[in-house]
């Protein structure tokens, strides 16, 4: 039997080298493993764990994304009086120390309820919203109905003209804005206040109470230090030092 025999190259030409294949370093991304591989290949198998990865991916890794940062901030436990850091964002945890509920949510008061609250979020009375009877205790109050009861808020305490409030205020930072009025007959006892509406009451408090262009204040201001801006009118007698209140 005859076996044909492969052509032998023309005469006076050199015959053509055979295609080196390009080979490249890859490390296996789930071991670390070294190996070579064709420079243009997809995908192969590390010869160390066995698994399956892309080879354009090993060479050409893509920058990792930066940490995503969370926004955080200090509250305290209503329980214990822990210090705890929150997710901003976040609408509720638990205390690290005495494992009790820590409400963060934010409370939008649109009809007539009875009951307590405790959050350290944003607490809104809308204009036809009624709260009676309750116990409140929160980070931020804005007031525009009608509340009944004990409020106490951590940070700042707003009050529109529409509000109709019995019962006791004490505020982080009592806020009247521009065009809205608050007539108090008591004594509002806040750590500052920023007047930039009417305030018709008497106002205590160790920090500043400042009293913005559009204020119109009437009445006595005992406070650590006291700010007004021009145009503001202030009607009253005023008392101020670190001492006020005391």
């Amino acid at each position: 039997m005859l076996v044909p025999r492969a052509p032998e190259p023309a005469r006076g030409l050199p015959a053509m080298p055979s295609a080196k294949l390009h080979l490249v370093l890859v490390a296996c991304p789930k071991c670390g493993h070294a190996q070579d591989e064709p420079q243009t290949a997809y995908s192969t198998i590390c010869k160390q764990c066995h698994q399956h990865f892309r080879v354009q991916e090993a060479l050409h890794p893509e920058a990792k994304a930066a940490e995503r940062v969370i926004e955080r901030k200090r509250v305290r436990c209503f329980q214990c009086g822990t210090e705890l850091d929150v997710a901003i964002a976040a609408t509720s945890s638990m205390c690290k120390k005495c494992g009790s509920h820590v409400d963060l949510s934010d409370y939008h008061i649109r009809q007539t309820v009875s009951r307590n609250f405790r959050t350290h979020g944003l607490f809104v009375v809308e204009e036809k919203g009624y709260v009676l009877n309750a116990d409140v205790l929160v980070g931020d109050a804005v007031i525009k109905g009608r509340f009944i009861g004990k409020l106490v808020t951590e940070r700042t305490l707003e009050i529109h003209s529409s509000a109709n409030i019995k019962g006791s205020l004490t505020a982080g930072c009592l806020v009247v804005p521009a065009k809205h009025v608050l007539r108090w007959p008591e004594m509002l006892r806040c750590g500052a206040a920023e007047i930039a509406g009417e305030l018709v009451g008497d106002v205590r408090a160790p920090g500043t109470v400042r009293l913005q262009a559009t204020a119109r204040f009437f009445g006595t201001v005992e406070a650590g230090s006291l700010v007004v801006e021009s145009g503001a009118v202030f009607v009253g007698a005023a008392r101020v030092g670190w001492a006020a209140g005391h």
